[in-house]
C-alpha cells in the first residue's frame, strides 16, 4: 500500500503460484500470506483471527441476473477499510499507509472535527475524516502566493481511484465513510492487487483454522 515505484515493480513481477505448490493447503497458505501482506496494517496473526468474520455479506445479487458476481471472499478484509489510516491512504492524502499513520499520530488528522491520534481506530458510517491541507502529499505551495496547488507525484496514476464507500472532498481535504464495502456484478469494492479467487483461498485457510480452534 504505497505509491513507491518499487512497489509497482514488485506487484507487476509477482506470480500468484509457483510450480512447487501442489497441495491445496500450499495454495491456501500462499494466498493468506500474500493477501495478509497487502492488508497487514501491522496487526498480528492473533489479532486478525479475532477480527476475522466467517459470515460474509451477499448483496446486490438478483435472481436471473446473468452478470458474473465476484466471490464474496474478496470482502474478507473489508473491516480493515474502516481504519483511519486506510481511509487517509485510500483518499490520496498520503502516499503510503505508513505516511498516513504518521499524519494521524502527529495530530494532522481529525475525526468529526476533533484530533484523534489513533491510526487503528475504526470509524462508523457517516464519520468525517479531515486532514490538514499543508500535510497532504499532493498539495504544494505556489511560489508566487501562499495558496496550495495540486502537484501530482511520479507513479501516482495507478492508484488514482476512489472506492465507492468513500466520499472525498479535495476542496476541504475531508472524507466521509459512507458504508461497508460490498461486491457488485463484475467488480468488488475492496481494493486489492489480487483477484477474488485468490482471496477465496485465503478465506478458506482462515475458515478452516477457525473451525479447528473451536
Amino acid at each position: 500500500m504505497s505509491w513507491d515505484p518499487r512497489n509497482l515493480y514488485q506487484l507487476s513481477r509477482k506470480k500468484l503460484f509457483s510450480p512447487k505448490q501442489k497441495t491445496r493447503f500450499q495454495f491456501m497458505w500462499k494466498a493468506k500470506r500474500d493477501t495478509r501482506g497487502y492488508h497487514d496494517a501491522n496487526i498480528t496473526e492473533r489479532q486478525w483471527l479475532r477480527m476475522f468474520n466467517p459470515q460474509l455479506p451477499t448483496l446486490n445479487m438478483k435472481l436471473g441476473d446473468n452478470a458474473k458476481h465476484p466471490n464474496t471472499a474478496s470482502l474478507m478484509y473489508a473491516c480493515m477499510e474502516r481504519r483511519m489510516d486506510f481511509i487517509v491512504f485510500r483518499s490520496h492524502f498520503a502516499s503510503s499507509i505508513w505516511m498516513a499513520r504518521q499524519l494521524i499520530v502527529h495530530g494532522k488528522v481529525k475525526l468529526n472535527g476533533k484530533k484523534h491520534p489513533f491510526p487503528s481506530h475504526t470509524v462508523k458510517d457517516g464519520d468525517v475524516v479531515t486532514v490538514e491541507p499543508e500535510s497532504v502529499v499532493t498539495l504544494k505551495p505556489n511560489k508566487e502566493s501562499k495558496e496550495l496547488r495540486f502537484s501530482a507525484l511520479p507513479f501516482q496514476q495507478p492508484w488514482m481511484f476512489i472506492p465507492e464507500y468513500l466520499e472525498v472532498n479535495y476542496n476541504t481535504c475531508s472524507t466521509v465513510f459512507l458504508r461497508e464495502p460490498v461486491t457488485r456484478p463484475h467488480t468488488t469494492e475492496v481494493p486489492s492487487p489480487y483477484p477474488p479467487e485468490f482471496h477465496a483461498l485465503a478465506f478458506e485457510y482462515y475458515f478452516r483454522r477457525g473451525r479447528t480452534r473451536k
